[in-house]
């Protein structure tokens, strides 16, 4: 599952102690594996090789350069959702052409540097949003790809925050209006509309929803074949699961099982943007035991990391695996679990330093006893951990670290209160 393993009772990524980077650099720190994030994208890469297929990391999860070098140099594409991001994937040396530009709020500056760059295709979600390309387009005399994001209806069953692909949802449109939407704007002459974009949501545990995605989307590129329209691509989007619990999420091979046999005859090209799928078990935060509380019948453990370092837990009710950096021989092989019935655990809320009830990181959950000084990793941290966070009650951004075999390099400084306040100073 990832890289991250325990040795005579301490948890390693890949061959370092994580002990020594908390030494080295501080806590807290998020840890990467680099051998990890590219066992994710090769598994993908070889699970899809039946058909014509382009995997374009979705930089939104983890958007550090080194790690998108990384990606890029293993032949990934982007998939980006701002000029910022877009930015982001130059800086990385990625094929622009392998880049895929989603968003509903697209400005036309963005727009603009997208198509100067050469993106591969735009993802477009709304009439307003496609006539604005064209006509910006045309301003440049620039010739771009395009494919219309069409929500299938299908109900991912998970958090509604990242459920996307429901028709009550900000982004694409029905179904039902993609045909005209292609009648009206499919041969401008200027952006190709040449491509269906689907994407549900994050964080489903089946294949299920994206196998009737495809079956409710293919009638219609059916369709738009039909009529003359030359649909070359269908983007699947994102979403895949990762394994934030144990079994919790199918593999890259479960899910093309059951996506090939529906397109494999279709001469259709596939487009897929997996980002936590890539990097969440990539990725650990590494936090330290501040205080021991009791409070009434709770106890908590105060860790040194709050919600403005990974927001997750309290903003989408998100589990994380969490477990001391140090153990007792029986407590090092362990599925990953909510509830853990082993003899010699505590039930502790784990919380941060955050003035707000909301900062938490579990409740009532077992782990082994732990002291002032302990290091616990929060597991499966790698998207939207840092990514998300922010400088809420004044605290510095943390620095990241990547681990390549047995050796470290900070690819991101732990922020001071200079660097934080120095953009204020006028």
């Amino acid at each position: 599952m990832d890289s991250f393993n325990y040795k005579n009772g301490k948890l390693f990524a890949e061959n370092v102690d994580v002990e020594k980077i908390a030494d080295s650099v501080g806590t807290p720190v998020y840890i990467y594996s680099k051998a990890t994030i590219l066992d994710h994208f090769n598994k993908i890469k070889k699970a899809y090789s039946a058909i014509d297929t382009t995997i374009c990391y979705s930089i939104k999860a983890c958007g550090n350069v080194n790690i998108l070098k990384i990606l890029a140099d293993a032949g990934s594409g982007f998939d980006i959702v701002s000029g910022g991001e877009l930015f982001r994937a130059q800086q990385a040396e990625g094929d622009v052409k392998k880049i895929v530009y989603a968003g509903v709020g697209k400005t036309d500056e963005e727009i603009i540097a997208a198509l100067e760059a050469g993106v591969g295709y735009f993802n477009i979600e709304s009439e307003a949003e496609l006539e604005n390309v064209i006509a910006l387009a045309k301003q440049a005399g620039i010739k771009t790809k395009a494919a219309l994001r069409v929500n299938p209806d299908v109900d991912y069953k998970t958090h509604t925050y990242i459920t996307t692909g429901k028709k009550e949802t900000k982004f694409g449109v029905d179904i039902e209006r993609a045909q005209k939407i292609f009648e009206q704007y499919g041969k401008n002459g200027i952006v190709d509309l040449c491509a269906i974009h689907v994407h549900l949501g994050s964080g489903g545990k089946t294949i299920d929803p994206y196998c009737d995605a495809i079956k409710k989307v293919l009638p219609l590129i059916d369709a738009l074949r039909g009529k003359g329209f030359k649909i070359e691509a269908i983007d699947l989007g994102g979403g895949f699961g990762a394994d934030y619990q144990s079994d919790y999420a199918p593999s890259a091979a479960d899910y093309a099982k059951g996506i090939i046999p529906l397109l494999k005859d279709k001469k259709l090209k596939l487009i897929l943007e997996p980002g936590k799928s890539i990097i969440a078990n990539a990725g650990i935060l590494l936090t330290k035991v501040l205080y021991l509380k009791q409070g009434g019948n709770k106890k908590f453990v105060i860790v040194d990391a709050g919600m403005n370092d990974l927001i997750r837990p309290c903003l989408y009710e998100a589990f994380h695996f969490i477990w001391p950096a140090k153990v007792l021989p029986q407590f090092e092989h362990l599925k990953r679990a909510d509830q853990l019935d082993i003899k010699g655990l505590e039930f502790v809320d784990i919380v941060g330093p955050i003035c707000e009830g909301a900062d938490f990181f579990a409740k009532d959950r077992a782990i082994p006893p732990v002291k002032r000084g302990d290091l616990i990793s929060i597991f499966t941290a790698g998207a939207y951990g840092y990514t998300m966070s922010s400088n809420y009650n004044a605290r510095p951004m943390l620095p990241e670290v990547l681990v390549d075999g047995d050796s470290f390099k900070v690819i991101r400084k732990r922020q001071t209160y200079e660097d934080m306040i120095a953009p204020e100073r006028i």
